[in-house]
């Protein structure tokens, strides 16, 4: 067993961790949950030693121990996988999997025959279809996260720390992690889950603690609560779960409208259309070539055939600068490597696209109107942070998404395109980025939701187009969202018309 006792920690005047206690036992998975900012990854961070505590200790099987170094804790049997994926996209599989731990022929060189083997050996026991030498900068980020599972089981680790594990990964992934987790289990490793999603901890987890402003509120046995529970005792209020989409007038202007859009590869024959005060949903599972298609519209990969329209005008998206240029506004899925820039502060970060609203003649920027613009975003948003000069990393990463988010609605888009925006984001912190997105659908902005998750897209959405291997599949309105129809379609299979029934 793990138990962390009264630990305690600050970050100058902000007191992160106020005496919490843990405990973690083997073969079993605990869920630890709480807000964006609750304390979570600190208090992972100083178990993975990667933080220090000020107060409070760390018992490891009957003893006391502490780690100053993540190797320490290592050495100790405790693998932390983090949220932000720690891999390099510039090296190969197999050297992340033995990053300084590497295999040696002798003392110069590298045995890379022996580590592509043992690696091949790992993926095959986890059923995992992965080429050893593929670089990582190929891989999506649901491959990333299981190379990262992979890397942890090779270190033969007693405990493993899972941070939002299952964030970027669809349904059929998502039970595989699982049948990993649970084999683990039956070979007494204790694991600890963090998520946001609750019908998720219910179903893997024996036990909970929950983390509030940095104290423990609320610990015990999943089968004794419910999601309900789970998310009043994070957010400290009863949280809604009704659906929120409203009716769209059929007479609203068409905003974008796309006709027969295809690529070499990723998609074809795309036609769709999206109209003033709407939120469309597009869904699908890994390879339907949904964001392949997105970026396209937002002129990342501008080589297409068909034709886009704004507002009735035939447009030529060749780059990023024309998409902006059109008022087309796009949040990526891929935090890390698509949406911050790690060295710049959040106040750079969140007006980064609208700097040139801020210049003078002269191109300075007026930085009395930049904060004043970001101070109205981040008090819609709710974002938790301190001053506007620190670090966009020094943020959870739920915060980082609404900084994200903020940064976009700064351009004041006609077309804001959605790629998983609640990706790694808290209960509470869901409702109020559903808020902003019907709140800007009222005001005219035609927005499309890229989601993984179908419970998002039947919540928020008036429609959803389905994908599947790069095309649409069908389209799902009213009623007929639902869990089960978005999968059927999802698999490839096609709804009848007349009674909705799966097709033969």
């Amino acid at each position: 067993m793990i138990e962390m006792k009264n630990i305690c920690k600050s970050f100058g005047s902000n007191l992160v961790l106020d005496d919490v206690d843990l405990n973690v036992e083997s073969g079993k998975i605990l869920a630890l949950l709480g807000e964006n900012g609750a304390g979570k990854s600190t208090l992972m961070n100083i178990l993975g030693g990667v933080l220090s505590s000020d107060q409070g200790k760390i018992v490891l099987d009957g003893q006391e121990v502490q780690f100053h170094t993540p190797s320490q804790s290592l050495h100790k049997g405790i693998a932390f996988i983090h949220q932000e994926l720690n891999l390099i996209n510039d090296l190969p599989v197999y050297e992340n999997m033995f990053l300084s731990n590497e295999i040696k022929k002798n003392r110069f060189s590298l045995d890379m025959n022996k580590m592509i083997q043992e690696t091949q050996e790992i993926f095959d026991k986890l059923q995992i279809d992965l080429d050893p030498k593929a670089m990582v900068s190929s891989l999506d980020a649901s491959y990333k996260q299981f190379v990262e599972i992979a890397r942890a089981l090779m270190m033969n680790a007693n405990y493993i720390i899972m941070d939002e594990p299952t964030t970027s990964l669809t349904g059929p992934e998502i039970e595989r992690v699982f049948g990993i987790m649970r084999k683990l289990k039956k070979q007494d490793v204790g694991i600890i889950f963090i998520s946001h999603k609750l019908e998720e901890v219910m179903e893997i987890c024996d036990n909970y603690t929950v983390l509030r402003n940095g104290k423990m509120v609320a610990c015990g046995e999943t089968k004794s609560t419910n999601p309900h529970e789970l998310a009043k005792h994070m957010v400290g209020h009863e949280v809604r779960s009704d659906v929120l989409h409203r009716e769209v007038d059929d007479n609203n202007k068409v905003v974008l409208k796309v006709e027969k859009l295809s690529n070499d590869k990723d998609f074809e024959d795309i036609s769709f259309e999206v109209k003033e005060k709407e939120v469309l949903g597009i869904t699908g599972l890994l390879g339907d070539g949904r964001s392949e298609l997105f970026l396209t519209l937002f002129g990342d990969t501008p080589n297409y055939t068909g034709k886009v329209y704004l507002n009735d005008k035939e447009i030529k998206i060749k780059n990023i600068h024309s998409a902006l240029h059109n008022d087309i506004a796009y949040v990526p899925k891929n935090r890390k490597e698509n949406a911050i820039i790690s060295d710049m502060n959040i106040l750079e970060n969140g007006t980064l696209v609208s700097l040139g609203r801020y210049a003078n003649k002269l191109g300075m920027i007026k930085k009395e109107k930049q904060c004043e613009e970001f101070e109205k975003e981040k008090q819609a948003l709710n974002i938790k942070m301190g001053k506007n000069s620190d670090l966009i990393t020094s943020l959870s990463g739920g915060n980082q998404q609404k900084v994200v988010l903020s940064k976009w609605l700064l351009s004041r888009p006609k077309v804001l395109i959605l790629d998983n925006p609640t990706q790694g984001v808290d209960v509470g912190s869901k409702e109020e980025i559903y808020d902003i997105i019907h709140e800007l659908a009222e005001q005219g902005v035609a927005i499309i939701l890229l989601s993984n998750e179908a419970q998002e897209i039947i919540r928020t959405c008036n429609r959803t187009l389905v994908m599947f291997h790069g095309k649409i599949q069908g389209e799902l309105r009213g009623a007929d969202m639902n869990d089960h129809k978005i999968m059927t379609l999802a698999t490839g299979s096609k709804l009848e018309n007349a009674n909705n029934e799966v097709s033969q």
